[in-house]
């Protein structure tokens, strides 16, 4: 049996756990920030910069965490004696909990709702779906892979122009699979496809088919090197496609100062996510996965390890206490915001989002080293 260097797998995880920490922010905002919507892409008018970068910053998220679900499952496969088969079959077995989770204690979390009237297919029913596809595209050749997952991150958007109406044959899966939109199930039930996964099952198969830069007998250069050029070759193409404004996104335009002209410029869709909010996303978290194999960084980035080490655990528990934290403030405060109760200020979410990272670092590190130390207890790692 091979094993993975354990310095390669910290890098893996002080990004898992960065991007972790933007989503609590990204959280934050949607919990105590409602009074001032955000939509998608941006009103680049309308938003305050300040509210557009916290935003923006969030966008790292999805991407680059679905990314290392792909990468994680080659680790996988290279470290068991039955390779891609195992990777197979785990990536199966947890795409369907996630599913299952995301339809259950994920929604019960955002809505309080029991039993639901509207079911939210977000971002861990995109992954579980991404891993049910990657369980059976990971047989192909590792260049079909590659192609596999360019076509479906750079061609999908050739086909926003089709959509269907709720009712049409094929609405449905449509709806799953490209057009974000509402699904009506009837007896009051309704299920909204936030995540559209074929993007997405583009990204898991590229993290999947760059899984040989992390082998064994891949040196550490060569290594550094990939992460470093595809990076930066991805956002220089970012900015060509974008500076074009021809393909790849919804155009930007020059606005009245040169801050909201780049904002508009990076105001990049990510429902579902533009092949330039691919690039920009992607490129971002290759140069970060290459920055963070620097020895210097190792000690300062350890509680970003340790949260990425179990972000199951971290997503939950958060949701959960947002949640609780929310009724808490209207049964206290009310609702200040008209229909909400928020904050005031911006900042306000920074400062409770450090509060919210301190408290929920403990018990997350402590879940972390029960799964490490616990390696017989196979139901620890679908966490």
């Amino acid at each position: 049996m091979s094993s993975v260097p354990r310095p390669r797998l910290t890098s893996i995880d002080q990004l898992r756990g960065m991007v972790m920490l933007l989503m609590l922010l990204d959280h934050v905002r949607e919990t105590f920030y409602l009074h001032q919507q955000v939509g998608d892409p941006m009103n680049v008018a309308e938003t305050p910069p300040v509210l557009f970068v916290c935003r923006l910053l969030a966008h790292l998220c999805a991407p680059a965490f679905v990314f290392l679900t792909g990468l994680s499952a080659w680790l996988y496969a290279s470290a068991q004696p039955r390779g891609r088969a195992a990777a197979s079959a785990f990536l199966f077995k947890r795409g369907a909990f996630l599913i299952v989770l995301e339809l259950t204690l994920v929604n019960f979390a955002w809505t309080f709702q029991l039993p639901p009237h509207t079911l939210y297919l977000q971002v861990i029913w995109a992954i579980g779906l991404s891993m049910l596809a990657l369980s059976a595209l990971l047989w192909l050749p590792r260049a079909a892979l590659l192609l596999t997952g360019a076509v479906l991150v750079a061609g999908h958007n050739l086909l926003d122009g089709l959509r269907l109406a709720s009712g049409e044959p094929w609405h449905a899966l449509w709806a799953v699979l490209h057009q974000r939109d509402w699904i009506v199930l009837g007896d009051g039930l309704r299920l909204r496809t936030t995540y559209p996964v074929v993007p997405w099952i583009g990204v898991i198969t590229l993290g999947y088919a760059i899984g040989p830069w992390y082998g064994r007998d891949t040196p550490t250069d060569t290594r550094h090197a990939w992460l470093l050029r595809t990076g930066l070759a991805a956002l220089a193409v970012f900015v060509l496609l974008r500076a074009l404004n021809v393909y790849g996104d919804t155009p930007w335009q020059s606005m009245d100062d040169a801050l909201r002209t780049a904002m508009s410029f990076f105001n990049v869709t990510k429902y579902p996510p533009s092949l330039l909010f691919v690039l920009l996303t992607l490129g971002t978290g290759l140069l970060l996965l290459r920055l963070y194999e620097q020895p210097a960084w190792a000690r300062w980035l350890t509680p970003l390890a340790d949260i990425g080490a179990a972000p199951m655990f971290f997503y939950l528990l958060h949701l959960y206490l947002l949640k609780a934290l929310y009724l808490l403030a209207v049964a206290i405060f009310g609702h200040n915001q008209g229909d909400y109760y928020g904050f005031g200020s911006v900042w306000a979410l920074w400062l409770a989002t450090a509060l919210l990272a301190v408290a929920l670092y403990l018990p997350t590190r402590a879940f972390a080293r029960l799964k490490a130390r616990r390696r017989d207890l196979a139901w620890l790692r679908y966490f």
